[in-house]
């Protein structure tokens, strides 16, 4: 496997996150380090941004320079799919460059999970809602499956919908919740499909959603969804997450 970590300097809430120090290292770092610790190949950082391919260079990680005019971090990928070469065959992690507590052990699961699926496109994780507030809660993704472990599909909306046990926007137990899956946004892809994805326009449910994968399903393709063996904790997308994520990276270091 190879993992790619698309890198932009561009953040509505939080711009320049990625450079922003974590507990001594810039946040990109600590991505990177993470990656590098699991059973992949190569890591390598797609950017278009020459402030982040300097720093990614200070801490001699593999950058590979991408078109500024991508829309997404899944067209950046096929670029340095296209640049490194690699085999169709060939799988390929998308990990998020403001992800920096990903658990290594899901990034070596999600790669193995699509090795050992070969009808499945593209392989992903999910875990049972912690919380029945985050059932209504439109920042998180919910997935359905079918019986053996492929998505059907993925919204920000309370699917399936328990017609019986709940109404909207009430309060819900914490047994009705956990019956429930919610997405974690990591990806596996064989290279042949990145390059397949890309080519294919948006679709009118990705659009209604704002969730990429449902270009997927879509077209036909298929997602396999595995429950994570980790929880993951949230990623960076504000300072009060900055803040938490560097007291967890000091606690983990013992300072």
């Amino acid at each position: 496997m190879r993992i790619v970590i698309p890198a932009r300097y561009a953040s509505t809430r939080l711009p320049g996150k990625l450079l922003l120090p974590l507990a001594g290292k810039p946040m990109l770092q600590h991505v990177y380090e993470n990656a590098c610790r699991s059973q992949a190949q190569e890591v390598v950082i797609a950017t278009d941004d020459e402030r982040i391919a300097k720093v990614a260079d200070s801490f001699n990680a593999r950058v590979c320079m991408t078109d500024v005019k991508h829309r997404s971090g899944t067209m950046r990928i096929a670029e340095v799919i296209d640049v490194m070469n690699w085999k169709d065959e060939e799988i390929i992690v998308n990990l998020q460059g403001d992800e920096p507590l990903v658990p290594v052990s899901l990034l070596n699961q999600v790669a193995r999970d699509l090795e050992h699926h070969q009808y499945a496109d593209t392989a992903t994780l999910a875990a049972h809602l912690e919380h029945p507030q985050q059932l209504f809660d439109t920042n998180v993704v919910k997935v359905v499956l079918d019986r053996k472990g492929y998505a059907l599909y993925f919204s920000r909306a309370p699917i399936p919908w328990k017609r019986d046990e709940i109404a909207w926007g009430q309060t819900v137990n914490v047994e009705v919740s956990r019956g429930y899956l919610r997405h974690i946004g990591l990806y596996a892809y064989r290279a042949a499909f990145i390059k397949e994805y890309v080519s294919w326009p948006e679709a009118p449910i990705e659009a209604y959603e704002s969730l990429e994968q449902l270009r997927t399903l879509w077209h036909g393709k298929r997602i396999h969804v595995s429950l994570a063996a980790e929880i993951p904790p949230a990623g960076v997308d504000t300072e009060e997450d900055l803040r938490r994520v560097e007291a967890l990276l000091m606690d983990a270091a013992g300072q």
